[in-house]
């Protein structure tokens, strides 16, 4: 085992991902893609009591509830070696720990962003999961 600096540690930027899709590699029995969301795009969230904004008509004593624009979600492809414990179906709605700053890397002509968290049973690879619903993007420290 190599032992690392706690400054190398902390540069690995880890977050939790909900898995939307999931699908076989036409080529590999090995390989699966995954889109997993990590939340809304922008880092900083701020709490809103209510998915509603008041908005003035020209008579000022006339208020109307106007829906609010869902935030853009960022949604990563990660391409990884679990299709021999995990059906593709299962995964979707799983949430699951992710390494997100990884340089890309190209895998059987598939970019993949990212890098899904396993312990390894009986060699075959086990996903990390919180043990109760966290939000996507919810930094792990």
């Amino acid at each position: 085992m190599e032992i690392i600096k706690f400054e190398d540690f902390i540069k690995n930027e880890m977050r939790i991902g909900r898995i939307v899709s999931a699908e076989k590699v036409e080529g590999s029995p090995k390989l699966l893609k995954l889109e997993v969301d990590f939340g809304p795009v922008t880092t900083k969230v701020l709490p809103i009591e209510e998915n509603k904004v008041a908005e003035v008509s020209e008579n000022t004593e006339t208020v109307q509830d106007a829906p609010v624009a869902e935030p853009a979600r960022e949604i990563r492809q990660i391409i990884s070696g679990i299709a021999k414990s995990y059906e593709p179906e299962f995964l979707v709605g799983k949430e699951a720990l992710f390494i997100v700053n990884l340089e890309p890397r190209e895998i059987m002509g598939l970019m993949s962003n990212g890098m899904i968290l396993c312990a390894t049973v009986d060699g075959l690879p086990v996903i990390l999961q919180p043990e109760k619903e966290v939000a996507p993007g919810t930094q792990i420290k």
